[in-house]
């Protein structure tokens, strides 16, 4: 079983009625996908049409790293796709190589605008070039998938049909056997919000990354969820500052 190819097929299903406006959000609403739309046919996953058409939600990151041709433009450009309705089967893992582009950049743009010190830039957002990096990011990857997974049982809603329309929508576009029981036992399972509390603790880009990816699965319209977020975020030592921007960047309106 492939991680990126499952958090791909979640992205595809989406979590939360939310979700896929959420994402728009954060790439940077409606006019940038529309820049998007009309460019993605014929645009170079390497090149700088993507780059700048997501100036704002990259920001500084590119110059961090020696330029944009060393960001993980590729995924971004497979997310931008499947939000815009295309993709299928076989993009799965680029579709979350995007989704874990795109919580590098908004954790970096949170972070750095709240003041922390040199912010890392997030794997995920980097292009990997070492196998460390390779093995950290398929190492991160599994933890957002499970901070996803845990939000949804946030509420205490998640029953057996809930499971197994995921399921059968990850069944549609193609997930394995081995996808799919991955995720009906981490449904099952009770919820491990000590143990993503645990894996943040000092990395704040990873700790900003479970936020903004809690934020993409879970609506946050009770006060389960709410109380959820709040735990989670004082957990992993996150300022309100720091989620405050994170929330911004996906839009949600807070009461």
């Amino acid at each position: 079983m492939n991680i990126g190819d499952l958090l791909g097929a979640m992205v595809q299903t989406g979590m939360s009625p939310s979700s896929s406006d959420r994402m728009r959000n954060s790439l940077g609403g409606g006019n940038v996908m529309d820049s998007l739309a009309g460019m993605l046919g014929g645009l170079s996953q390497k090149g700088g049409g993507l780059a700048d058409a997501l100036s704002g939600m990259l920001g500084d990151a590119g110059r961090a790293v020696g330029g944009n041709q060393n960001l993980a433009l590729g995924g971004l450009g497979a997310l931008v796709g499947a939000l815009l309705g295309g993709g299928g089967k076989s993009v799965g893992g680029a579709v979350g190589g995007g989704l874990m582009a795109l919580l590098g950049a908004m954790a970096f743009n949170a972070l750095k605008g709240s003041g922390e010190p040199k912010p890392r830039i997030p794997p995920g957002l980097l292009e990997p070039q070492t196998d460390a990096e390779k093995t950290e990011l398929e190492q991160n990857s599994e933890i957002i998938l499970r901070a996803m997974i845990n939000a949804t049982k946030a509420d205490g809603q998640i029953d057996e049909s809930e499971i197994n329309r995921i399921t059968g929508k990850l069944e549609a576009i193609g997930a394995d056997a081995g996808a799919r029981s991955y995720l009906t036992t981490r449904m099952q399972q009770p919820m491990e919000t000590e143990g993503l509390i645990a894996a943040a603790q000092g990395k704040p880009e990873l700790a900003a990354q479970i936020y903004g990816a809690t934020l993409l699965a879970i609506e946050v319209d009770t006060p389960a969820e709410r109380d959820y977020l709040d735990r989670l975020a004082a957990g992993m030592g996150l300022s309100p500052q720091v989620t405050a921007r994170i929330q911004e960047l996906v839009g949600l309106q807070t009461a």
